[in-house]
Formats: structure tokens, sequence, C-alpha cells
């Protein structure tokens, strides 16, 4: 669209809006933009309404420090949003950060300060307006702002969006922004030399020249910036949001939010709670309208005239909707939504605003019980067991996530029957379109405040920025019904608790420099978020840190909180281990694999294809966990026999980890209420807890997820020689079901076939029955035996479970169980139907580099028992069975002598 401009209009604001993508704005070429401008005179502006004039789109950019590349030194294109490693790499003057161990050679990006500007023709009719604010949505980080020369802001917070009043700096014609950004490790560094202690952290010295000092707890900047144990080190700096100019006259509507003071199916009681900024004194007529957004639109209004007064005035409006239609996370019910709108009306005009929204209930059940304190989200009267992961920064520069990413996360998410997605708080907080899916979708979203891990200054104005950052963050946010509870942080309080390096910090000063910590702690978390949250956040709860118990305990308790498990992994303890876990909700467990062969093939040179490589011990951030993975995998499966071998089976091995995790944790209801997997998505191509890797690739964890979070479930669990069957139901309703357990031996053959009716409660998890294991199938036979567990509702089976009596190295399954493969296509719909007369395991389908979504995937086949995956595709039917691969467990290892 280069040189032409185009009317939008804002959901969140009040005004129309110029959007600006033409050509590069260099002081020698404005041509274009006098073209937008003579359009902006031409709008009929109402004199109460706002406009706004984008400043997106093509700047200029250059280092103003020494830098290892000279041409930096000069005057570069650049795009805002943007970042200042997107640049370099859009004008090639650095290779692919995320090939091979390039991000070591990168690290000179973020110690360099940098300087943006741009240019554009303001015309007079737009000084004419009573104000003129300049407004930032997001600067990375340390920036000083220049209009015409002047200085009108320094900001220090990346968190934050900056209004400033401009129209003392512009004039009419030809205008210019330059804003000079410092690095905020070279910022910060000084200044933390100076303390008399430097507080522990995640992020010291990883791969950057801090001097083994770490500025990241000192910094309102993404922690995960700095490094993390999935992540690589980019310290980004750059106007990583929209920038705009917005002139007004009279009033602007500052805020809308609709207050939902109580919920129920019969009548919601609302009230427009309205921030208006005005000019002057001034009588005023408020009308509130709404219609749904889900089929059936109804409205009603509301009227008040109020005064206002010169500045700042909060105004609130009673509403009532009869029978409202309710907000319900996935697989409760429907995502029905509203929108509220405000027209503001005084003696010069009108301006309006309106804001989306879902209309539910909310609390965050905390009683005393017979196994200690529960932890229960509540919505619309219904106990939800949250089912899902959590979700980290998409990309190591965010300017590069898109409203498609989110969306094809969020739907997969959708798809495998998640209904929350912890938004950690090491990372930056999401974009509007995040959260307006989240709604869309019914996924709930446990939001983090930005801290990761570290313990926080505690002088008066990093507390009054991290206050700042909040009450804006809790005010854009709380209008959406996905977000059902604010928490204070991530890990920050179990570390100080019981970390090694903690620890050692807490030898290394007095114990006056301790307790500071510790109260500094106290008063950001208990105090500050929490009073926020309690203001602005309309009813959502606050929890101070996860793993936590509110203060009322120690955090990591199985009683009272939020549990993250870790020992499985890390402390190399059995898979088993999980089973021994009984928290009242899980917020983080996890288990590593590779991504699939294709992902890799895009970052690792061809002679790099080992996991003692430098590329893939580059690419694997947990110190370690090659090593770690192999380990595992050698104590439940033979030696893989090639590398390719070895990524595909750590792909099973993590999906069959984490199903014994969450299965478990599913049993468990009511007693334990949560299962938040470690991690949905990657922010570069690596080996990592993720079940979907960076390039939107499913691993076997999603297709596996997609079963163990099935709203029901039949799982069997062995203990004390017996095998106990569960089913989970997740229902609103009562079921009454046949359950099937079969005994087969690895071609078919039946050993035994019982069928059972039961009946299941609803939002339950009940024993269904017991049986001896020695009763199912004798001692000598485990190792050619299985057990088939199938659960019907309505002659439909909604649940399959397999249950093996051995380790999977010490099973004599079949080396060339005989898969056979049908592709069809019909109109648009193409299948892939598997069959085999023996058992093959974890089969797992690919199409080689085409690009093709299935249904399904990493599955078992049951002898001569079909299974049809659907398959999404641009490739015909032929290419797709050209290009098809099928491989199963047993091709993943050298054939046993005598095999066949």
């Amino acid at each position: 669209m280069a040189g032409a401009g185009r009317l939008i209009c804002s959901r969140m604001r009040s005004h129309c809006c110029l959007s600006i993508f033409g050509d590069h704005l260099t002081h020698s070429n404005r041509s274009v933009f006098l073209f937008l401008a003579s359009l902006l005179v031409l709008l009929p502006l109402n004199a109460q309404s706002s406009s706004s004039l984008s400043l997106d789109g093509k700047w200029e950019f250059r280092a103003l420090t020494d830098a290892p590349i000279p041409q930096v030194k000069g005057w570069l294109p650049a795009r805002v949003p943007g970042v200042v490693q997107t640049d370099l790499l859009q004008n090639k003057l650095i290779p692919d950060p995320f090939y091979a161990d390039n991000e070591y050679r990168l690290q000179w990006v973020g110690n360099a300060d940098w300087e943006y500007r741009t240019t554009f023709n303001l015309p007079q009719q737009t000084l004419s307006r009573e104000r003129v604010d300049l407004v930032f949505d997001g600067l990375d980080t340390f920036a000083e702002v220049f209009v015409n020369e002047h200085s009108v802001l320094k900001a220090n917070n990346m968190f934050r969006s900056w209004r400033v009043s401009a129209k003392e700096a512009l004039h009419a014609g030809d205008n210019s922004i330059r804003i000079v950004f410092h690095s905020p490790i070279q910022t910060m560094l000084p200044y933390v030399k100076k303390l008399p202690y430097v507080l522990p952290a995640i992020s010291t010295a990883n791969g950057g020249n801090e001097e083994g000092i770490a500025t990241a707890p000192y910094t309102r900047k993404a922690p995960y910036n700095y490094g993390w144990d999935w992540g690589p080190r980019f310290v980004t700096i750059g106007v990583w949001k929209s920038v705009h100019l917005e002139s007004w006259d009279g009033v602007r509507i500052a805020n809308l939010h609709i207050h939902q003071q109580k919920i129920s199916k019969d009548l919601a009681q609302l009230s427009a709670s309205l921030e208006i900024k005005s000019t002057r004194a001034t009588s005023a007529t408020i009308s509130i309208s709404h219609d749904g957004i889900s089929g059936k639109n109804r409205s009603t209004a509301a009227t008040q005239k109020v005064q206002l007064e010169a500045g700042i005035n909060k105004v609130s409006i009673p509403l009532r909707i009869d029978s409202p239609r309710l907000w319900y996370p996935n697989g409760y019910g429907a995502q029905d939504r509203y929108i509220f709108s405000a027209n503001v009306k005084t003696d010069r005009g009108q301006t309006t605003a309106s804001v989306k929204t879902g209309l539910r209930s909310l609390e965050l059940l905390r009683e005393p019980d017979k196994w200690g304190k529960s932890f229960t989200f509540v919505v619309n009267g219904i106990p939800i067991f949250a089912k899902g992961a959590n979700v980290i920064p998409y990309d190591s520069f965010m300017d590069r996530v898109t409203p498609e990413i989110h969306r094809r996360s969020l739907q997969a998410a959708h798809d495998s029957h998640m209904n929350m997605l912890r938004a950690w708080g090491g990372a930056y907080y999401e974009s509007d379109d995040f959260y307006d899916i989240a709604d869309e979708l019914g996924i709930m979203i446990w939001q983090e405040f930005m801290f990761g891990g570290d313990m926080v200054p505690g002088d008066l104005a990093f507390q009054q920025n991290v206050e700042q950052e909040a009450i804006q963050q809790v005010t854009r946010l709380r209008d959406h019904p996905s977000v059902v509870l604010w928490c204070g942080n991530n890990e920050v309080e179990t570390g100080w608790k019981g970390w090694g390096d903690r620890q050692g910090f807490k030898l290394g000063v007095n114990a006056a420099a301790r307790e500071r910590v510790w109260q500094d702690y106290v008063v950001m978390f208990r105090d500050i978020l929490k009073s926020v949250v309690h203001e602005y956040g309309d009813g959502v709860p606050y929890w101070p840190s996860s793993p936590g118990s509110n203060f009322d305990d120690v955090p990591q308790g199985q009683e009272n909180g939020d549990m993250h498990y870790w020992s499985v992994w890390h402390a190399l303890e059995p898979i088993e281990n999980y089973t021994q876990q009984f928290p009242r909700f899980m917020s983080e467990f996890g288990f590593q694999s590779f991504p699939e062969m294709k992902t890799i093939r895009a970052f690792t040179p061809p002679d790099q294809m080992d996991i003692r490589s430098t590329t893939l011990q580059s690419h694997q951030k947990n110190k370690g966990g090659n090593e770690r993975i192999l380990t595992y995998m050698l104590r439940e499966y033979h030696e893989p026999k090639d590398f390719a071998s070895f990524v595909y089976l750590s792909q099973v091995q993590q999906a069959e980890a984490i199903k014994v995790g969450a299965e478990h944790l599913r049993r468990q209801r009511p007693r334990t209420m949560g299962s938040l997997y470690w991690q949905l998505n990657d922010c570069w191509p690596v080996a990592s807890w993720a079940s979907i890797d960076y390039y939107g690739n499913w691993k076997a964890l999603q297709f596996y997820a997609k079963r163990f979070y099935a709203d029901v479930l039949v799982s069997p669990f062995a203990h004390d020689g017996k095998i106990e069957v569960f089913v989970v139901s997740d229902k609103l309703q009562p079921l009454t079901a046949q359950l099937r357990t079969r005994v087969l031996d690895f071609s078919g053959k039946a050993i035994s076939d019982i069928s059972k009716d039961i009946s299941v409660p609803a939002l339950s998890s009940t024993s269904v029955i017991t049986v001896d294991e020695a009763h199912l199938v004798p001692a000598d036979k485990t190792k050619n035996v299985f057990a088939v567990f199938d659960l019907s509702v309505g002659g439909k089976v909604v649940s399959t479970n397999t249950w093996f009596f051995d380790r999977m190295r010490n099973l004599d399954l079949p080396a060339n169980p005989g898969i056979q493969t049908d592709v069809r296509q019909a109109g648009n719909a193409t299948t892939i139907t598997l069959t085999s007369p023996q058992l093959a395991r974890h089969v797992f389908v690919s199409f080689g580099d085409l690009d093709a979504q299935l249904s399904d995937n990493y599955v078992d086949l049951i002898p001569n028992q079909p299974v049809t995956i659907d398959v999404t595709s641009k490739a015909s039917a032929d290419d797709l069975k050209k290009n098809l691969q099928v491989q199963h467990m047993m091709q993943a290892f050298l054939p046993a002598e005598g095999a066949h």
C-alpha cells in the first residue's frame, strides 16, 4: 500500500484513525505525508471527537556507539513497531540469529545505544485542536523522545504506554521525531555496581557482557530477553509497539469499563465505569447501549446527565441485563460476549467509545477440607478442573509475533480440550488480540505480572514505576472474561526459600540486608500489586506467587496453594514419581523433547546432527538437557539407531511422561483441580519442554494432550499388584457408559474381553473397576500381551487407553507389523486410514516438507482396528501419497538378531 492511506476504526479508541503505511520517511521525501495529511483536513471531524495519526511504518535507525559493523553508524531503514535486531536482519547486516550458534556473535547489539527517527507533515487544522498528544504503546526500554528537537519524554519501562502533550513542540508542516535508546545493560551497570549488594538473578551474565553482574532485576524489561533455560539471550531495543498522534477537543473517553457486580443466569447487575478527560467544566449527557456479538442481538440503554470538571472525571452508570448470555470456559458452555458503547454528548458535540466483554461470575475457592485448603476456579457456579499448559513468548523478537500466530496456538489449545493457559511472568504482557482470541475460544488466562524469578529492588522509584505498569495492564485487560487470575510473580518466593544461589547470597550479606530483601518482596507482592488488582481488577482474584500459598504456608506444599514439580526431569527421578504428588493445583511440570527433523534442519548445519554438536548444545539451554533426555530414554527403550530415531523417540518419551502426570492429576479430582504442563510453545527453534515447536508443528505431546485432556477420560492406574480403572468426566450431566476391557496379544488374539455398564457422575473422577494384574495376564506372558480399555457412551467410543505390563525395552513387539495406508480425497477433505495386522506403537505420519496438519498422530494401531486421520493441506492427494512417511517405534532401533 505504498503511497496510500486508509481509514480504520479502532475497537478500543473513541476516534477515527488514519493509518499510514507509506514510503520510507526520509528528510527529503515527504510527498506521501502531504497527501495523507490533506485527507485529515477533509475528514468531517466532530468538534468533540478525537482523531489519530498513526506513525507506524518505515523509520530510520543508526548506532550511536561503536559496533562491529561499520554500516550501522549511518542511517538505515527501520520498521515501527520493531526492534534493533529485526531491523538489522531486514537490512541483511546480521545473519539469522537462530541459525547454528549465531546467538553468541550478536550480543553486541544489546550493549550498544541506538537512535530512531521519522518525519511527518501536520496540517494547521490538527494544531487547532485543544489537545495534541503523542502516544507510545511501548518503548523498549530506556528512551528519550525528541519532537522537533524538544525533549518531551524519558521512558524507563518496556511494559508501560506513554502519553505526552506534544502540541507546544509541534508546528504546521514538517515535523520530526527522534528517539535515543540507551542500552539497558550499560545504563544499569554503573548503578548496580554502586549498590551495597547485588541481587542474585537467573540471567547472570548469560552470554552477555555484564561483568558477572545481573542488571535484569533492576530493569523493567522482559526477563526472558536476558536468556532462559529454553531461550536465547537477545536484549532487544526499539519502538516495539505502535505510536500515534492523537488530537482532540473538549472531552476524551480515556477508559470505558463494564463493572460486573453480580452475575447469574437470571440477572446481570452491572455498571458502566467511564474515565473522562475534559479540558473545561461542562455539562454532558452519557448514553450506554449494548449489543451481543454471538448471533442474537439485543439492545438496551441507560442515560445519565453529569457535570464534568476540568481534568479527569470518573462516572459510573448502573446497568442490568435480564437473562444474560454468559461466558463459559471451553467445554462448559458458549463464549457469549457483548459490545457496550458509551456516547458522551456536550454542547459542542459528542464522542464515543466501546468495549467488548463477556459476563461471568468468578471465584478462586479457597476453603478448608480434608486435604488442606482448596484451590479451585469456580466460573458461573461451576468448579472447573483447569486443563492446559504454560505459555511463554512466541518469539525472541516481539515485533514478529502476529495475530495469526496467536490464533494458531490458542486454537490448538482449544482443540486439545484445554481451558486454561498460564501467561508466565518472565515474558511481556501479550497484545490485545491474544486475549480477544482467548475470550472467543474460552481459554482462561492465569496472568502473571512480569517478574520471572529474581528478587526485586525496594527503592521508591522502582516501586512507583511498577505500580503504574500494573495499573495500566490491569486496566487494559480487566474487561477480558478470559483473565481469571492475576499472579504477582513466577517462582520468586520459592527461589528465595530454597534455590542455591539465593542461599549463597544470604550467607554473603548481613541479617539486616537479608531482612530488607525479604521485606522489599513483601511490599511489592503482598501490598502494591495486590492493592492494584483489588482497586482496578474488577473482582479477579490475586495470587502473590507461583508456586505459593498466599503467605499462609511454605511454597511448594501439597496441602495449600499451587505447586511446581520438577524432580522428574531436573533430579532424574522416575517418571512414575508423578503419581506420588497430590497438589491442590499443579501449575508447572514438564519433560523435554526435540522438535521434528524438519525444524532441526532449519537451524542446524548438516554436519551438526548430533546432540553433542556445538549447534545442538547451543539450542539446548537447560544445561545437560540433551544428555538427560538420553538418560531417561535408555531406561525405557532400546538405544536409538541414529539421530533421527533419537529425535522421534524423544517426542514419544515426552508425551508418555506428561501423560502419566496429567492423567494422575485428573484422577485426583477434586483434591487436585488443575494440570498445567510446561510448556505450550517456543520462542525459537530449540530442544525444550514445548508441545508445539517454534514453527507451529505439533509434537507428539500435543496430540497426546488432545486425548488425556478430553472431556471424558478412561485412565488405568497400576498399584499394589492391581490395575484400578478410573473414569474422569468434566461433563455437567451424569453419563451412562460402557467400559470394555480387552487383553490381546500383539497379533490381536483376545485373551479376555469383558464389558461392564457403569454410571459416571458429573464433574467427577470415579474408580469403576479394580482387577489383579495376575488375573488379567499370566506372569510368563507380560512381554507379549497388552490391555485395551474402551469407554463408550451411546454406542460411540469416547476414550481409549492402552496398558502394557512391562517396560517398552522388555516387550517382544513386532519388528515389522505390516502397516497399510489408504489416502483418499473427497472434495476438499483428505483422510489417511491406517491399519495393521499386528500391534504398531506410536505410529507417526508425516509428509516430508509438505505443509499438512493432521487431526491425530503418534497413535497405537490395535491389530486389525483401522484409524482414520483427517489431513488439512493445500497439497493434492497424489502429492501427499508421494511424500507420505509412516514410522512406528520399532523402526527406531537396530533389529535384534534373528528378527525379520
